[in-house]
């Protein structure tokens, strides 16, 4: 965690106070979270959340949770910024189909190698004897329906 927002011997405000155009005092609760380099970082932040709700969540949380509540605000005010409707649930969901999708074709990639295995294993246990294909159109049926 950095120990302040403001460079050591500078007067530079922490991006919060500058934002706000207010003087940024020794013992800012911005300053350790919101440095004077990166202004955007507190813009989006108060922007969805409001510098008074920030102030306020910030000082009823320890000080060991502070720098993970930021992370959390400013990755749901980045995504409340890209999709004002949805936020961060709108990327989880959209994760979420892409995880739905890659189970699927996982599971027809399994299926389709336990189907060549099986026909490895018919030809070389039965070389000129009965036919025993598999009807390769229902085998994701009946291996994944329960």
């Amino acid at each position: 965690m950095k120990e302040s927002g403001r460079k050591h011997g500078a007067l530079s405000p922490c991006a919060a106070c500058k934002l706000l155009r207010r003087r940024c005092a020794q013992d800012c609760v911005f300053a350790p979270y919101f440095p004077a380099d990166e202004p955007q970082k507190f813009a989006s932040v108060h922007k969805v959340f409001g510098a008074s709700n920030v102030n306020k969540m910030l000082q009823e949380l320890p000080e060991h949770q502070r720098s993970d509540a930021v992370s959390s605000m400013v990755y749901e005010a980045n995504a409340r910024v890209r999709d004002p409707v949805y936020g961060c649930v709108g990327a989880i969901s959209s994760l979420q189909q892409q995880i739905d999708s890659l189970q699927t074709q996982l599971a027809l990639a399994q299926a389709e190698v336990v189907h060549m295995r099986m026909r490895q294993f018919t030809s070389s246990t039965n070389p000129g004897g009965m036919d025993m294909t598999v009807d390769q159109a229902n085998m994701g049926e009946s291996l994944w329906s329960c």
